[in-house]
């Protein structure tokens, strides 16, 4: 600390004053310069935890001082109280909080967040000592600040009294109480309930308690039913909060209040209260109305908050009541009206976005019963969800096209996202409406579109559409005998709105499998989506469903796939989704025979394959380096897709021509004849790139990809490809080359005609791999692809990788070492290594755990350790004590007890991970020597 007062270095013990705290304040609140504040921050946590605050925190909350220096003080305490209470003498705690009361009492007419942090520090100490050595901490806190005195009007004493009662709870929620302790201290403040209830009734009942006092009951009230306060117990003041909500101050705090008592879990065995409870939410419709009507969307909020919890919580427990169904129903159209509450959401209202929970709840609720039972209710309730199902595709509707244009990029993504709730509920819905529900939207649908009187907007229709989508996407509509009239109307809509012309792209596209089964329909729909590819506003649409139309419809497209292509080609390089473009185009040719394939894949990369022999003659720079991934990218999804094999297996399935059936001539698979036709200008275009990571990663893209799609069927390549992968990463180690190895590997190893090549760039990478352990070279994105591509003989490399400085290598080490031990009982080759190695890992474990890594780590060692417990049991206990018998391993600060201890209790854990965890936690304190330091606790 510097005489100017500015926090240059870390402090010493006695540097923690009252004056130099003061000027660390002040260099933290008012120091522009933004290195200086995160310096006194620092060095303000560290006081603030030091033994010298007991000395400075007190004389911080001098009258004198201003709040801000205050609320340090206050804020000192509760640190020390709530995190180093073991630091207390017991003889000291009758002091400290009668100290605490003091200043309560002189801060109830002061700052109101230095006087919350003195009661939150207060009530720490409450729940430190309750019910032991404090047991009656709630009636002692109401008389205290009842009696006359101090200097403190009443309504001040009164205030602060209930900040007190409001923040004990809320504490509790948050304190660091070991487990046993939070069960007897919860008991505690339950049996409290009785001192505080009658006080917060008497205050929300008089008539002259000032509105901020009632404001405070209601908070606290909020705070103690968290605690799972009985609601028949709060049954009285639930319902006051209901004579509170007129009141537009305490509107806020009353529907906190209602929501918090009537949502805990245990609140639903109290049915009688409950039922109680129905006709009070049913009296809020009135002013629900009239909040609506003035756009007071504060108010329609919090009571549709009031109803919803009360439904969605209670649904069971009111549907049985059978005698009370009335008003359950009731209530359900109440919630109803909430959820198609007037307004575009989320520019007009964000109400009703709050329902949506609770009709899959009660929809889950009806159909939980006994069939006998779920047929009356369901006699009630399908009305219901069928008007539910027009209210929900109203609200789904877009505003006219002026008013959306004026909507900011935020409400039209919140919008988007509120429309896909409402799919996924519709989805939901159909489970119990079933085709009945198909059969009411196509009816609808259809008198918009043959009614030639009624004109109708096209949001209607959109929304319409938008509800058959929501259900074909996910439910199996094969059996539906409205698609048929579906696809028959669709070509009939007037598409003159990019919203529209994207639902019906998107209803086309979850049809798609309907469609593979009724191949005399894809005439109807495939001009409207060729068409659509067109227009960029609808690419991701368009492209998506033919994606998904020549996926599922492959085998009945060859009388099309001219066409196709030919509008693809013209499009491609205008859509932003060209990746999708060229996968579609991969499954559409997978069905043709293969001279189709050939010519097709000609005219397709042709102009791309010149292009990409300009760009790589010229200079590398930026620009041609994006072209460059960008051509490469487009021939990855191509191959991705493009699979021959599947022809014989899955022509048979469905209505393809007998043709179909033929297996594909023997040859070259046509994705092979391209690469090896493209293969030398790639490597051209490496011999300049090699260098860079993202063509590297591109160009392996390719390989890998087609390696992924074709399998045995890559075979022709792997000579040459194996001896460029060779050479690419013999002079640039990187990691897609290594990701590329491991494919090789793993589908050509085992083939003899192909062993010898695999054989040679297997070598040849772990070769050049260790060679870069050797010299010291840190690769960790290198290590880790190679160390998952070679078999398990190289653990040694992965030990020595586990003392990386890298966390994220450490990490993924650890991970692997985690996957791999469970297979040591059924490979053979794992088990080998691994009882020749494995004491080497548990050594590097140990060495870790025991100060050569970092503490955030442990977690990940004792992953590692509890696997080899778990798996490798009579190994580890043979390895464990010969590791530990080594004099100063794994720290010279452990004892041979503590070493003893350590191997007993992880021995003993064989199926608690987490006691594990802590095990190793508490060990590498112990070998750092930090154990029971202020810095291990605030780590």
């Amino acid at each position: 600390m510097e005489t100017s007062g500015r926090i240059t270095t870390t402090p010493d013990a006695h540097d923690f004053t009252v004056e130099n705290v003061e000027k660390a304040l002040h260099q933290l609140y008012y120091d522009p310069n933004i290195e200086n504040k995160n310096l006194a921050q620092k060095w303000l946590m560290q006081a603030q935890v030091s033994p010298q605050a007991w000395q400075f925190c007190w004389a911080l909350l001098c009258p004198d001082k201003v709040p801000e220096i205050q609320y340090f003080g206050a804020s000192a305490l509760h640190t020390k109280i709530s995190r180093y209470w073991s630091d207390i003498p017991s003889d000291q705690y009758e002091t400290l909080k009668t100290q605490l009361f003091s200043q309560i009492a002189c801060f109830s007419s002061g700052s109101k967040m230095v006087l919350t942090r003195l009661c939150v520090a207060l009530a720490s100490l409450a729940l430190n000592t309750m019910p032991e050595a404090w047991p009656g901490a709630v009636p002692e806190m109401v008389r205290v600040f009842q009696e006359e005195g101090g200097g403190v009007d009443g309504r001040a004493r009164c205030l602060a009294l209930l900040e007190l009662l409001t923040v004990l709870p809320e504490e509790f929620q948050t304190s660091r109480l070991p487990q046993y302790r939070k069960g007897q201290v919860r008991g505690a403040l339950g049996r409290e309930w009785g001192s505080v209830c009658p006080l917060l009734q008497q205050l929300l009942r008089r008539g002259d308690s000032p509105g901020a006092v009632k404001a405070r009951v209601l908070r606290c009230l909020s705070s103690w039913v968290l605690l799972d306060v009985p609601l028949s117990e709060s049954e009285g003041l639930v319902e006051d909060c209901f004579t509170a909500l007129p009141d537009p101050e305490l509107f806020d705090t009353a529907v906190e209040a209602i929501v918090n008592a009537i949502s805990q879990p245990d609140s639903q065995r109290y049915v009688n209260t409950l039922l109680k409870l129905v006709p009070q939410v049913l009296s809020l419709q009135e002013q629900l109305r009239e909040a609506i009507q003035n756009g007071d969307m504060e108010t329609s909020h919090g009571i549709c908050r009031i109803a919803v919890a009360l439904g969605e919580n209670h649904s069971r427990s009111l549907l049985e009541q059978v005698e009370h169904w009335q008003g359950f129903l009731a209530l359900v159209n109440m919630i109803m009206f909430c959820t198609g509450i007037p307004g575009h959401y989320p520019v007009n209202e964000t109400t009703s976005s709050l329902t949506l929970t609770f009709w899959y709840t009660l929809q889950d609720d009806i159909m939980s019963f006994d069939p006998e039972r779920q047929a009356v209710y369901l006699q009630v309730y399908r009305p219901v969800y069928f008007q539910l199902v027009d209210v929900l595709l109203h609200k789904a509707q877009f505003p006219s096209d002026q008013e959306y244009a004026s909507w900011s990029s935020d409400e039209k993504e919140q919008f988007r996202i509120y429309r896909v709730d409402i799919s996924d509920t519709l989805m939901y819905v159909y489970e119990m409406l079933g085709a009945e529900l198909l059969s009411n939207l196509y009816e609808k649908l259809g008198r918009i579109l043959t009614n030639t009187e009624q004109a109708s907007s096209w949001q209607h229709t959109e929304a319409l559409l938008y509800g058959f989508q929501s259900i074909a996407e996910t439910i199996d509509v094969n059996y539906s005998d409205v698609i048929p009239g579906l696809i028959g109307l669709i070509p009939r809509i007037s598409i003159n709105n990019v919203q529209l012309a994207d639902t019906v792209m998107f209803t086309i596209g979850a049809l798609a499998e309907w469609l593979a089964d009724h191949p005399v329909m894809l005439s109807s729909v495939l001009p409207l989506v060729l068409q659509a590819l067109g227009n960029p506003d609808l690419s991701v649409s368009s492209v998506s469903t033919l994606k998904k139309i020549c996926r599922e419809c492959k085998f009945d497209l060859p009388p099309y796939a001219t066409n196709i292509v030919a509008v693809s080609q013209v499009c491609v390089c205008a859509t932003s989704q060209c990746m999708w473009l060229m996968q579609a185009l991969g499954f559409l040719l997978s069905a043709l025979p293969v001279e189709e394939i050939l010519r097709n894949l000609h005219s397709l990369i042709t102009p791309y394959i010149q292009q990409l022999e300009k760009l790589a003659d010229e200079t590398p720079n930026p620009s041609n380096k994006l072209a460059i991934i960008h051509i490469l990218g487009l021939l990855s999804n191509l191959f991705t897709t493009l699979d021959i094999s599947k022809q014989e297996d899955e022509s048979g399935e469905g209505t393809a021509p007998p043709v179909k059936t033929a297996p594909p001539p023997p040859g070259p698979n046509p994705v092979v004849v391209v690469l090896q036709q493209v293969f030398a200008l790639i490597q051209t275009v490496l011999s300049k790139w090699l260098n860079d990571s993202q063509v590297v990663e591109a160009v392996c893209a390719i390989f890998e990809k087609s390696v992924r799609t074709l399998l045995h069927d890559f075979a022709p390549m792997v000579s040459q490809l194996s001896e460029m992968l060779g050479q690419m990463y013999s002079t640039i180690p990187q990691a897609s080359a290594l990701d590329l190895t491991r494919q090789m590997v793993h589908i050509f190893a085992s083939e003899t005609d192909n062993f010898p090549p695999i054989k040679a760039l297997f070598e040849l990478v772990t070769s050049v791999t260790l060679s870069i352990f050797q010299q010291g070279r840190s690769i960790a994105f290198v290590f880790l692809c190679f160390f998952m591509a070679p078999p398990p003989p190289l653990s040694p490399v992965g030990v020595l990788s586990l003392k990386f400085p890298e966390a994220p290598t450490v990490k993924s080490t650890c991970l692997f070492f985690t996957e791999l031990l469970p297979r040591c009982s059924d490979v053979p080759p794992v088990a080998r290594v691994v009882q020749e190695d494995g004491k080497l890992l548990l050594q590097a474990v140990l060495e870790a755990i025991g100060g050569g890594s970092s503490r955030s780590l442990m977690d990940q060692f004792a992953e590692v350790l509890f696997s080899l417990n778990k798996h490798c049991f009579p190994l580890l206990t043979v390895w464990l004590k010969e590791a530990l018998q080594a004099a100063g391993f794994p720290s010279t600060r452990v004892t041979t007890e503590q070493k003893d201890t350590f191997t007993q209790q992880i021995l003993r854990e064989r199926v608690n991970k987490r006691r594990v965890k802590d095990i190793v936690k508490e060990f590498t304190l112990v070998c750092r020597g930090l154990h029971g330091t202020e810095y291990a606790a605030e780590y």
